[in-house]
């Protein structure tokens, strides 16, 4: 029996030992999605305990709380860090094959020195322990140095003023590199019943009286261009499918008329005004040097009565199995035709979408950026190892798994760059596999070169980040 958790841990050959140990257990950390906030890293924030750090925030957690009867005051509610702390960790000790635990147990190693395993009896020990530390020796950006982070890009909506990412670069005693990347989506959400006070605060961060679609347009070119200026090279849309129905402008007009109203604005038209929004950003990624990434598949926020105590983004949001494929196609076929199609990555919450994607890369892949067109990495109901080994298999019978631009953390939490060495363990136990099986040469100056790229490299060469 192998003891848990080890220096071995998910590595079960000669073969991913080597791979792991040998190349990818030093490659630095680019986490090129994520949700942090960059207050806390400009302001180099100290955690009081680690329920602040570790729970506060996190639905992924949250989720498996409520699945074990907690009551929600020990969630999100007004009981103590020490109180939710011990109901957290009677469940953890339930959630086994969850990646939870692993995540859970490798951050406590790395970041705590503890090699136990945390359950209700073990919960005062570890609260001690990892109070003791965050108090006396880590602060956010003690933990982003200790991770081997070079650099981090934040989620930030277009009215940002980005403040705390300008005082990050301009602060000398710490080199990591913060940038924001630049989410829309309340921009495109169009249906919405907060489209229109929105669109009001859009035009005062732009200077532009947003009207019609030439002035969204003209609008959303101000706050790029800004981005742009402080360093921005990636933009986020959370999609509930990458949809294509094309209109004419003047049929825009008329949807956006009616979403400033607060008239109900129809499904069809909804459609057509995302088609036309995600047409014009997709351009102007192209003409910026910007990587896109399209996340799709979610059906967010519901539990109607939750949603109404908490709001979204809490642990209510589900797979959504609607995707057509063809209207993802024809999207990037219409882009092709006029050669605008920015670096794309593209991420769906169902794994049954995996093989649509693989053969849709394909289709427009050019030489203007090696693997310009990606599979996103295993994304958030997937992020454990069947499903990060079912993505890199998949993206491997169809693509160039070479080319891969590997993990992020799409995290709020400063504990989980962990996740990229959960990844990397999961990915050398698989390419060592298929060496150990015959499948791939045991050549270590490709193999290394295909670890280190998925690791670290090939992100730095796709993003063109000067590190």
């Amino acid at each position: 029996m192998k003891a848990f958790m080890d220096k071995d841990f998910l590595l079960s050959t000669e073969s991913a030992r080597n791979l792991f140990h040998s190349y990818a257990e030093k490659m630095p950390v680019l986490d090129y999605h994520c949700h942090i906030n960059p207050q806390e890293i400009a302001e180099d924030r100290h955690f009081e305990n680690i329920t602040q750090v570790w729970l506060g925030g996190d639905h992924y957690k949250w989720r498996q709380m409520r699945s074990n009867g907690v009551d929600e005051k020990y969630i999100t509610g007004d009981a103590t860090d020490r109180e939710k702390f011990q109901k957290w960790a009677e469940t953890l000790e339930k959630l086994i094959g969850n990646p939870l635990y692993h995540w859970s147990h490798l951050e406590l190693q790395r970041y705590f020195g503890y090699t136990g395993h945390l359950c209700g009896d073990t919960a005062e020990e570890v609260w001690n322990l990892c109070n003791e530390q965050l108090q006396n020796k880590w602060s956010v950006r003690s933990l982003i140095k200790a991770s081997n982070v070079t650099l981090i890009c934040t989620t930030d909506d277009p009215i940002d003023s980005l403040e705390w990412h300008k005082k990050i670069a301009e602060d000398p005693s710490f080199d990591v590199q913060v940038l924001p990347a630049w989410r829309p989506d309340k921009a495109n959400n169009v249906e919405k019943p907060e489209y229109a006070s929105y669109i009001a605060k859009l035009s005062e961060a732009s200077g532009v009286s947003i009207k019609d679609f030439a002035s969204l347009k003209e609008a959303l070119l101000n706050r790029l261009d800004f981005f742009h200026s402080m360093g921005c090279r990636v933009s986020d849309h959370a999609l509930e499918y990458v949809m294509y129905v094309p209109a004419t402008d003047e049929e825009i007009d008329a949807v956006i008329a009616k979403g400033l109203a607060g008239e109900t604005v129809s499904r069809e038209e909804e459609l057509k005004y995302k088609t036309a929004f995600m047409m014009f950003v997709a351009k102007q990624y192209n003409r910026l040097g910007w990587a896109m990434q399209l996340h799709y598949g979610c059906k967010r926020d519901n539990n109607a009565y939750m949603y109404q105590q908490l709001g979204p983004d809490t642990g209510f949001d589900c797979i959504n199995n609607y995707a057509p494929s063809a209207q993802m196609a024809d999207f990037l076929n219409a882009l092709s035709a006029t050669n605008e199609i920015p670096r794309t990555i593209i991420y769906s919450l169902n794994p049954n979408d995996d093989a649509a994607i693989g053969t849709i890369l394909g289709c427009f892949q050019d030489p203007s950026a090696t693997g310009k067109l990606q599979q996103g990495s295993a994304w958030w109901f997937n992020d454990h190892k069947q499903g990060m080994t079912a993505q890199m298999t998949s993206l491997a019978n169809l693509g160039c798994l070479g080319n891969f631009i590997g993990m992020l953390t799409d995290s709020r939490s400063f504990l989980s760059y962990t996740r990229h060495e959960y990844f990397r363990r999961i990915m050398c136990e698989l390419l060592g596999g298929w060496v150990e099986n015959g499948e791939y040469p045991n050549d270590q100056k490709a193999l290394r070169k295909i670890v280190e790229g998925i690791c670290y490299n090939n992100a730095v060469k796709y993003f063109g980040f000067n590190l």
